[in-house]
């Protein structure tokens, strides 16, 4: 059926049906429900905000700094530089940036691999592991650290995916490859 189409009536109506007030009411509810999303995710966007600001504050990193660190330390102790790229989405020149950014915290080392020259491998310090350790886990990155139930999980990634074609933004993401194409 037709939302727009008022139910027939079926003889429990107290008058009959205005369809035009009708459908200014499914206008509404539909409305509704899209400002409900929008605070939903303004309240995700300030709390990501609000955590970043922390973390910058307190321990000097972003989210994304923290997240790169969790990561190395769980598929470290040594990572190839080429493993984090394959791994991630996110593009090669960002990747560089973060990690630059990081060695010169002395959050990470990035050196040669001794056997392969060609290859860079990023390893935490011990300031790195302090500063991993001592930040709150909060954020995208505490998925992997908790135990979730699956289903939850599915409906999560199913509604941000959402979020991206109903906002607009799948034109921004980063493709397989690292680029990002941007819109038309």
């Amino acid at each position: 059926m037709d939302p727009m189409t008022p139910p027939p009536d079926d003889g429990t109506s107290t008058g009959p049906i205005d369809r035009q007030n009708y459908a200014g009411i499914i206008a509404c509810m539909a409305n509704a429900d899209a400002v409900a999303a929008i605070r939903a995710w303004t309240r995700l966007d300030q709390a990501l905000t609000a955590f970043n600001r922390e973390l910058d504050r307190n321990y000097g990193v972003t989210g994304a700094q923290l997240a790169i660190l969790r990561l190395v330390h769980e598929w470290g102790p040594q990572v190839q530089l080429s493993e984090l790229r394959s791994r991630l989405v996110m593009h090669p020149a960002t990747l560089g940036q973060l990690l630059d950014r990081l060695a010169a915290r002395d959050l990470v080392d990035l050196t040669e691999d001794a056997i392969d020259r060609r290859r860079r491998l990023v390893e935490l310090t011990d300031h790195g592991y302090k500063i991993m350790i001592a930040a709150p886990l909060a954020g995208p990155v505490r998925l992997r650290q908790i135990e979730a139930d699956p289903g939850r999980l599915r409906r999560l990634a199913s509604a941000l995916t959402d979020a991206m074609d109903l906002f607009g933004l799948e034109a921004y993401v980063a493709d397989p490859s690292g680029s990002v194409p941007g819109p038309g």
